[in-house]
């Protein structure tokens, strides 16, 4: 089973929704991974049928259904915020695509209900309504209903968004183990970075309704291509420091280190810091070096996030392991391994280097 998406474009109140979306994606699991607005939902509707495209084609294995009508599609869609049938129990509930699908045979579909809502969690709540069941449970009830039936394409738009954190873990597990050896197309739409990452499948990175790149998710995490990708797949979010091309180095807010190969006096880059690569003590001689002004130090318990007052005035994160107390408006450095350092241009957001050590500004 294969999908693909040719050239296509959702132009919606004057709007690009998509914008030249070019996709490909082979049986079991894909993440589509991108910020609010990034056009996730949009193109999981357009290859459901339930948003025709403005231009381009949908392809699923090599059968053209851009002007398929939805309920001749093979798809399920499973939504952020759950859709159950209120007047229907749990069991009916996932039945119910079974039951409507006259190539399902009818001798089958108990044992099928039962298998799926073994997986999800609710063999103790077959019998019980919607309206009696906790969020969690209602969620998990509409994801068992769009895997109960077999489909050549399987979306999934953000649905373990709104689930605690340990059932968001044990579902993500849970849905990893059943997709990867998964036959038809999966596409999972996510804005958590860790979710994606999580997975491991192959992802494709969406930013203002275009693709920003795809690819294997854990080598666009270590080397992101774009300042774009970098963000994405950043969480917390990626610390942004400018810097400036002058004789063969890089100064950045009164820190200065080699950039090997600058012939280009006065270019204009972006460094990426990870908030967790920013320490308060120096780690080696190399280290570069900002003072700062505490601002605020968030303590969750095995770990707390320190927002830090740069001059220019610049903020920046530190994402420091344990639990730490500061006081507002107390002095500190600020120190960060050069080495460790993503080197982005400022013109295009492209990698120039994923660390300051490798950097080569002649492109």
């Amino acid at each position: 089973m294969a999908l693909v998406l040719d050239r296509v474009c959702v132009r919606q109140r004057g709007e690009n929704r998509l914008d030249e979306v070019g996709l490909e994606a082979a049986g079991g699991l894909t993440t589509v991974i991108g910020p609010l607005g990034a056009g996730k939902t949009t193109l999981l509707r357009v290859v459901a049928g339930l948003t025709p495209p403005t231009s381009g084609r949908v392809i699923v294995n090599g059968r053209d259904v851009t002007g398929v009508s939805v309920r001749k599609r093979s798809v399920s869609f499973v939504y952020q915020r759950f859709v159950n049938y209120p007047s229907l129990s749990v069991y009916e509930n996932i039945a119910s695509p079974l039951r409507q699908d006259r190539a399902f045979p009818k001798n089958g579909i108990d044992r099928r209900v039962r298998e799926v809502a073994a997986l999800m969690g609710l063999t103790d709540l077959l019998g019980r309504r919607p309206a009696e069941l906790s969020g969690g449970q209602q969620q998990r009830t509409a994801i068992a209903r769009a895997l109960a039936r077999p489909a050549d394409v399987l979306l999934l738009d953000e649905p373990l968004a709104n689930l605690d954190y340990k059932l968001r873990e044990q579902l993500r597990d849970d849905l990893r183990a059943m997709f990867r050896d998964s036959p038809g197309v999966v596409l999972y739409a996510t804005a958590d970075p860790a979710e994606a990452l999580g997975f491991g499948a192959p992802a494709v990175v969406l930013g203002g309704g275009r693709v920003r790149h795809a690819g294997d998710v854990a080598e666009m995490y270590d080397r992101p291509p774009s300042l774009d990708v970098a963000a994405t797949l950043s969480d917390p979010p990626l610390n942004l420091l400018p810097g400036v091309v002058r004789d063969g180095r890089i100064e950045c807010l009164g820190a200065s280190f080699p950039a090997p190969g600058a012939h280009q006096p006065g270019r204009g880059v972006v460094l990426g810091v990870r908030p967790h690569q920013v320490t308060i003590e120096r780690t080696g001689p190399g280290d570069l070096a900002f003072p700062a002004e505490i601002r605020l130090a968030e303590v969750t318990g095995s770990e707390t996030f320190l927002h830090l007052l740069l001059p220019g005035p610049r903020h920046l994160v530190a994402h420091l392991p344990g639990t730490r107390r500061f006081d507002p408006g107390e002095p500190a450095t600020a120190y960060v391994d050069p080495a460790r350092v993503f080197v982005f241009d400022e013109r295009d957001g492209r990698l120039l280097a994923e660390s300051a050590a490798e950097v080569d500004l002649h492109g």
